[in-house]
């Protein structure tokens, strides 16, 4: 059977699943009966300094985005880090470490961007024997207009800057939660790394203000009559996330640096899409929300089950396989020729592949052949572009076949060309005849 026993920057963990930081990991009871239900890790709900904990709203703290089946597509919340006393959540930590040693248990932390700050907090959180600390510079609410949060994440000098104290200052792995409230991701994952920090993790939740009540007029959720920008997280940011995380693992700088992948992770499926990018392990919250804490027992058993069956032995066998095949559009292969497929015999005659490539395409898909309502792909129009296939209802009835070297292409009248072929050389790139001058 597969080992899915994860060592992270030296913190092990049974399996890669951590819980995120966020409220299911904001107390003991939670904590534990995540552990019971089989998490490999968590990562403590960010503390504060000590001192008046921090204030949250007494009303909704969440809006969502549904599909039509009203499946949860993505959750949006403007609760802030604990508002539990630091003590308090101290405590709990020591005592679960000390009763759970064989998971991971990492201190979230988020304190005023002056060393003496986190010079004071971080021996505190050591003590407790936590494995690590995750520096949140992501949440993007609340926190970012006193000074924190995203504020320091939208700074590569003040990431920079932060890292290096924490690395002075603890003896613990240094873990950096990005922001993706950011134009370039590298450049923050950039200053992480020069700042000597062990890891990064990301994405954190993305602004977001996800609906607006039409009778009153206020962003939702609604307070007393006026809403918020938030946190957008869950399956709709997952794509956003997997790019951000593929950034990261490609980019020369910071190649080789760990990342804990987080972002819309609700089956094994998505995790192992995240381990392939580069991820080491996984981080997930907005599932455990909806789902509750024995989702985990799916994941474990899926990416089990698909590990047995691939061969694949540990999550190094898997561990960023697919970043290699990253690139950017310009070196995609312009001489690779595809056309579309319609399986007849799997057809509903819903005639959307129809309707999608006449009024949005390129008008490849036929209605009616010899007066009856048929469906086929004309190839001499069709570009390949996969549109049908998405907005199919039937999974696997429209394909995508390539066309092998040699055999004509219907729409150029030309046959595919056998030779690798990009934008970097093509005679219509004005940069390629400068260089060829």
């Amino acid at each position: 059977m597969a080992d899915l026993r994860n060592n992270f920057v030296g913190i092990k963990s049974p399996n890669p699943f951590w819980l995120a930081s966020a409220p299911p990991t904001d107390k003991a009871y939670n904590v534990i009966r995540a552990f019971k239900a089989g998490w490999g890790g968590v990562v403590w709900k960010t503390l504060g300094e000590e001192g008046p904990p921090v204030v949250n709203v007494n009303g909704p703290r969440y809006g969502a985005i549904w599909g039509a089946d009203r499946r949860l597509l993505g959750l949006n919340n403007i609760e802030l880090i604990t508002d539990r006393d630091l003590q308090t959540n101290l405590r709990e930590m020591k005592q679960v470490k000390m009763d759970w040693p064989d998971r991971a248990l990492i201190a979230s932390i988020m304190v005023p961007c002056e060393e003496a700050s986190w010079k004071a907090i971080l021996p505190l959180v050591e003590e407790t024997g936590a494995d690590g600390i995750e520096l949140n510079f992501g949440c993007p609410h609340g926190m970012s207009e006193r000074g924190m949060g995203a504020a320091v994440g939208q700074v590569p000098e003040y990431i920079e800057m932060v890292v290096r104290w924490c690395k002075q200052y603890t003896r613990m792995p240094v873990i950096t939660k990005l922001t993706p409230n950011i134009t370039d991701i590298r450049k923050p994952a950039r200053a992480a790394h020069a700042g000597g920090t062990d890891a990064v993790s990301l994405i954190n939740t993305i602004n977001s203000i996800t609906g607006v009540d039409l009778d009153s007029f206020a962003p939702m959720p609604t307070i007393d009559g006026k809403g918020s920008h938030g946190g957008y997280c869950g399956p709709a940011v997952k794509p956003i996330a997997m790019n951000m995380v593929a950034e990261i693992a490609r980019d020369p700088e910071t190649h080789g640096l760990p990342i804990s992948g987080i972002g819309g992770i609700t089956t094994w499926r998505d995790a192992a899409e995240f381990l392939a990018l580069g991820a080491g392990n996984v981080q997930v919250c907005t599932a455990a929300m909806t789902y509750g804490f024995k989702i985990v027992q799916e994941m474990i058993a899926g990416l089990e089950n698909w590990m047995d069956e691939k061969g694949h032995r540990s999550l190094d066998d898997i561990i960023g396989r697919a970043t290699p095949n990253v690139t950017d559009w310009q070196y995609l292969n312009l001489n690779y020729v595809a056309k579309a497929h319609i399986d007849q015999d799997a057809c509903i005659k819903c005639g959307r592949c129809h309707i999608a490539c006449e009024d949005t395409s390129h008008q490849a898909i036929t209605s009616m052949v010899d007066g009856k309502r048929h469906f086929e792909v004309i190839e001499a129009e069709c570009v390949g572009c996969n549109l049908c296939v998405n907005v199919c209802p039937v999974e696997n009835c429209i394909t995508m076949e390539p066309l092998a070297a040699g055999v004509m292409d219907q729409r150029t009248g030309k046959p595919v060309s056998p030779i690798y072929a990009n934008w970097t050389t093509h005679p219509n790139n004005p940069m390629a005849k400068v260089a060829a001058e």
